[in-house]
């Protein structure tokens, strides 16, 4: 509404009268001015989701990362106070921010293909966990110990939501690392497993030392070595399935294009990296600074984001 609005005016009455008949019956004009914003196609709606990530990178990349890391060590050091600590919400809003680069970079490559196999990714990492958390196999006997959001038969509900990006945070960076030498399907699955692997030797120790599970102890910062081997397995299922879901060439084009793509990889860094270095977990801080170097050599650790925002 302008001043002229209001001004009781014949003009005024017939500039209002002709934005009411405009508008759909039973909706405000409000809406009608939504609506024509929206997006009306897919193309157009991945355009919105990618200016809308380009113009946030530090926050989502740099700020959450840190932010997360200050507020999950100040809850396992009890600085934190209830119900505050560890607040499922947080952790999963959190989560849900630092995974939308990866999402949204790869959503253009996204087909019914695609779907189709991430859809057995995500029951397979459902079963294997639920598995894991009745038997003790195959990563050994564990337990959450700090509900990951709403939970389900001691699983978390967001279950996928942590995996899957971890793997293939891994699956791209290896993809820009190899470059031609990618085109062989053995040496991707040789390259990528391993990295996964080493992303958990990354991730577990954090996360036993926050308490957000718990092995009874184990040789590798609280980790028993049998997870590891757990690992291997749901490595190998998870990247064959990777494979199979997207088409070489066009994720690789994707990749090539979207400078934002691996960010969720910078504040797996940031997190997990600081997390391990808080608690003193030497081995799993150098891995994490290894993936870092590995960012910084794919031109994927982008130090503009810095003097950006300082500007």
């Amino acid at each position: 509404m302008t001043d002229s609005d209001g001004g009781g005016s014949e003009g005024g009455s017939a500039g209002t009268g002709s934005a009411e008949s405009a508008a759909a019956p039973g909706t405000a004009p409000g809406l009608d001015a939504l609506r024509e914003r929206a997006p009306d196609t897919r193309r157009e709606a991945e355009a919105l989701l990618d200016r809308i990530v380009r113009e946030n990178r530090f926050t989502i990349a740099v700020v959450f990362p840190l932010v997360g890391a200050i507020a999950l060590v100040g809850s396992a050091e009890g600085w934190v106070p209830e119900p505050f600590a560890f607040h499922p919400w947080f952790v999963l809003f959190g989560v849900i921010v630092m995974r939308s680069p990866l999402v949204v970079g790869v959503l253009p490559t996204i087909d019914r293909r695609a779907l189709g196999w991430i859809g057995v990714l995500t029951a397979y990492t459902y079963l294997i966990e639920s598995v894991g958390v009745a038997t003790g196999w195959p990563y050994g006997e564990f337990a959450y110990t700090v509900d990951l959001g709403p939970m389900l038969g001691g699983v978390p509900v967001a279950l996928p939501v942590f995996f899957i990006p971890l793997v293939t945070n891994a699956y791209l960076l290896c993809l820009l690392l190899l470059g031609p030498r990618a085109d062989s399907v053995w040496v991707r699955l040789a390259t990528v497993i391993p990295v996964v692997v080493a992303m958990d030797v990354v991730l577990d120790p954090g996360a036993v030392s926050l308490g957000f599970w718990d092995f009874g102890g184990g040789a590798f910062y609280g980790v028993p070595l049998s997870n590891y081997a757990g690992w291997v397995l749901s490595a190998i299922v998870a990247v064959v399935t990777l494979d199979r879901a997207f088409a070489a060439v066009g994720i690789r084009e994707r990749l090539r294009d979207c400078e934002f793509m691996l960010d969720d990889m910078v504040s797996f860094v940031i997190l997990w990296g600081g997390i391990n270095l808080w608690f003193g977990n030497l081995l799993p801080a150098a891995v994490a600074a290894a993936f870092g170097v590995g960012l910084v050599r794919a031109e994927r650790f982008d130090t503009r984001l810095f003097t950006q925002w300082r500007r």
